[in-house]
C-alpha cells in the first residue's frame, strides 16, 4: 500500500449550487460553465500522481468523472467536519501522510500536491494558502482535530488563525506557493485561466448579452 492519500473534495456540478458568489454577477449558467471547467483542471493535476486517491463528492458519487479512482460523498455538518472526517478515514486505513485539496483553483498541479505530500516528511501539517487568506491544500502527517473546530470558513481570517493556533501548540508547520481560487467575478477575469479560455469567455459573454 502507498502510504501517501490524496483527498479531493468536490462539489456535484449543479446548476444553482456552485460558485454562488460568482453567480451574483454571471448568472448560475454562467458559474456553472466556469466550476465545470475547474473541475477539469483538478482532474488533470491528479491522474498522473503516483499516489492513492479518493475522490469526495459532496452529494453523490459521479462515475463519469475521476473514472479509475475511489470515490464516495463526504459527511458532516459543516466544512470543518466533513475534512476532518475525511482525514480520520485516512489514518484509520493506514496512511501516514494525507494531503485534501479542493476543485475551484485554476493554476493547481500535480507539483503543488507532490509538495505538500513532501513537506509532511519534516511537518506534521502543511497549507497552500489562498489569496483570499483561507486554503487551497491542507495536509497531515498526524490527524490534528483542532484544525477543523470553531473555525471562521470563509472568513479572511481563517488561515492566520489557524497558524496562530498551531504555533501556540508548537505544531510544526510547512506552506507552499499561494494560488488564487475563483470565487468571485473579479477573481475570475484576473485569472490567466479565464484570459486563456476564448470559449469560456464567448460562453459567458452569450449568456449575459
Amino acid at each position: 500500500m502507498n502510504k501517501s492519500l490524496v483527498i479531493v473534495f468536490v462539489k456535484n456540478i449543479k446548476l444553482g449550487t456552485v460558485k454562488t458568489r460568482l453567480a451574483k454577477t454571471i448568472g448560475d449558467y454562467g458559474a456553472f460553465d466556469v466550476y465545470t471547467e475547474l473541475v477539469k483542471i483538478t482532474e488533470k493535476a491528479t491522474e498522473a500522481l503516483d499516489f492513492d486517491k479518493r475522490i469526495y463528492f459532496s452529494n453523490a458519487v459521479v462515475d463519469t468523472q475521476w473514472k479509475n479512482e475511489i470515490k464516495m460523498v463526504q459527511s458532516g455538518a459543516d466544512l470543518g467536519e466533513r475534512m476532518l472526517n475525511a482525514f480520520k478515514e485516512g489514518f484509520a486505513d493506514g496512511y501516514e501522510k494525507i494531503v485534501l485539496i479542493g476543485s475551484d483553483l485554476p493554476d493547481i498541479n500535480s507539483t503543488h500536491i507532490t509538495k505538500g505530500i513532501n513537506a509532511l516528511n519534516t511537518s506534521e501539517v502543511v497549507f497552500g494558502p489562498a489569496e483570499d487568506g483561507g486554503y487551497y491544500l491542507i495536509g497531515m502527517s498526524k490527524l490534528n482535530t483542532s484544525i477543523f473546530t470553531d473555525k471562521p470558513w470563509s472568513q479572511p481570517n481563517l488561515l492566520k488563525g489557524t497558524l496562530q493556533e498551531l504555533h501556540k501548540n508548537n505544531v510544526t508547520v510547512s506552506t507552499l506557493d499561494i494560488l488564487n481560487d475563483i470565487d468571485t467575478y473579479e477573481d475570475l477575469i484576473a485569472s490567466e485561466f479565464y484570459k486563456s479560455n476564448i470559449k469560456l469567455q464567448e460562453k459567458i459573454q452569450q449568456l449575459n448579452d
